[in-house]
């Protein structure tokens, strides 16, 4: 399959074991992203049984998104510790054990537990472990098998959600939830996959008699373990906090904030409100099948058109615009109320939302680089968590009280598209660099502070003493030539990531 002989150069395979990696991250995306909102179909029986408002049923989707997203720094520890397989299988256990305990609960903080605490952690156990994996292997290509992992997102939400719907007809929601756990199995499998690059030339050297586990497995990633100069030692971290101070880090995050408190709200209601307005309930559940259906062809299409030489190094830009895109269409259909209508709504979220999914990762690691982007990932989760936590739930707690949708697509299309404007306005401001000036000298990396310096990486081969795994970080590393003096190097933290 192409990998298993040694690597050609420094960079990632682009290809190879890669495409099955890609694969097993685009069940994982599906899963992590789908599956939350899928579970909205069973909310009007939780309703029922339950004597519960909508508030509290999107408690559980709410949950389950803040624990995929809350727990990413917690991912990131396991995973430098442990490496992606292990903590992918039990991730997936996890996840599956969720559901089946919440098909034997009897009160809605039992749910809240098990499909909520409990499956959100295994998903994201299985989530951020997939998109560390999948960065190891692509570089050139990177952008698009992005957008090909994350169209998991659309294929498994067009499925899901019909398939939810039917086991709900025909098992109840008990019987629903129990044969789903069973499906989050296939996460065990995904995490069966991920093994790590095949790495050329030497190994490094260890520092003590002794390395953890997670060290160990990491000497399979070859060169790209950097080694201090002889008599130093090479220290790693579980997390690498100071991504905080880098402004590109500051202003993605303040983006995905603003995003997450209404990016989800209208998909998780959607159902619901068509229910409510009389569509009937295979039609309302089909809803979210055509937003996954356009999705599909979004993500992919998007992927593939940010992966262009004139468009990727302003990728920032093409995300604000997707942000603006979709809040606007939260906006222009707040008084959609017949069901040719919805349709419209869905086809135009679907494509703008598609084009968020697409993107979102690519530009991460396009502002910190392919090092820092572990840690970053898992800090960037725990502030959507928050936004998670407060969106889905005060959007339910509002349609109780004003039983009324459109404010809701109001309040949610509002926050979508300030966070895009405050992403283009930041990034032109605060982000830009002359093109004939020097980077800064004391900016790490130089990608971090606009697309300026993701430009010039992107246009150039990597030196040869660069070997970061597709990283559009440039990595201060000494030419050949300049000497045995070199400053001690430490390992990056994601480095160590590369383990399975």
């Amino acid at each position: 399959m192409g990998a298993s002989g040694p690597r050609r150069g420094p960079g990632p395979p682009d290809g190879g074991w890669g495409w099955a990696v890609l694969g097993a991250c685009f069940v994982i995306t599906g899963f992590a992203y789908g599956f939350p909102k899928a579970v909205s179909v069973f909310f009007r029986a939780l309703m029922r049984d339950f004597g519960a408002g909508y508030s509290d049923t999107a408690w559980v989707s709410s949950i389950m998104l803040a624990m995929l997203y809350g727990t990413g720094p917690v991912s990131s520890i396991l995973v430098t510790r442990f490496g992606c397989r292990p903590v992918m299988l039990v991730g997936g256990l996890l996840a599956s054990a969720g559901m089946i305990l919440a098909s034997f609960a009897t009160r809605l903080l039992e749910l809240y537990l098990t499909a909520g605490v409990l499956t959100g952690l295994g998903l994201a156990l299985n989530f951020q472990p997939s998109l560390i994996m999948l960065g190891l292997y692509f570089e050139r290509r990177r952008p698009l098998a992005n957008g090909l992992a994350a169209a998991g997102s659309p294929v498994f939400l067009s499925a899901l959600s019909p398939l939810g719907q039917q086991l709900l007809e025909h098992f109840g929601w008990r019987g629903g939830f129990l044969l789903l756990g069973g499906l989050l199995l296939n996460c065990c499998a995904c995490g069966a996959v991920m093994r790590p690059p095949p790495g050329p030339g030497p190994r490094p050297r260890r520092d003590s008699a002794g390395d953890a586990p997670g060290e160990a497995e990491a000497h399979l990633a070859g060169p790209r373990v950097r080694e201090a100069p002889s008599g130093g030692r090479t220290r790693r971290r579980l997390l690498d906090v100071t991504v905080c101070a880098d402004r590109a880090f500051a202003v993605y995050a303040v983006t995905k904030f603003l995003m997450a408190l209404g990016l989800f709200v209208p998909a998780i209601l959607l159902v619901n409100y068509a229910k409510d307005a009389g569509v009937p309930d295979s039609e309302a559940a089909f809803l979210l099948s055509i937003v996954g259906f356009v999705d599909i062809v979004a993500r992919p299409a998007c992927g593939a058109l940010a992966g262009l030489a004139r468009l990727r190094p302003h990728v920032a830009y093409l995300f604000s615009l997707a942000l603006m895109a979709n809040g606007l269409t939260d906006l222009s259909s707040a008084r959609a109320r017949s069901y040719s209508a919805l349709v419209a709504f869905c086809i135009a979220f679907g494509l703008s939302y598609g084009m968020v999914g697409a993107l979102q990762f690519e530009v991460l690691m396009a502002a910190v680089g392919a090092p820092r982007f572990p840690s970053a990932l898992g800090l960037v989760l725990l502030l959507e968590a928050v936004a998670v936590l407060i969106g889905p739930p005060s959007a339910g707690r509002l349609v109780d009280a004003l039983k009324n949708y459109e404010i809701i697509f109001y309040l949610a299309g509002s926050e979508v598209a300030l966070a895009g404007i405050f992403m283009a306005v930041a990034t032109n401001c605060c982000l830009r660099r002359p093109r004939d000036g020097p980077p800064s000298p004391g900016t790490e990396g130089g990608a971090g502070d606009g697309e300026e310096a993701e430009a010039e990486v992107d246009s150039d081969l990597p030196p040869a003493g660069t070997e970061e795994p597709g990283g559009l970080e440039a990595v201060e590393v000494p030419s050949p030539g300049t000497g045995p003096s070199q400053p001690e190097v430490k390992m990056e933290p994601g480095l160590a990531l590369e383990s399975v």
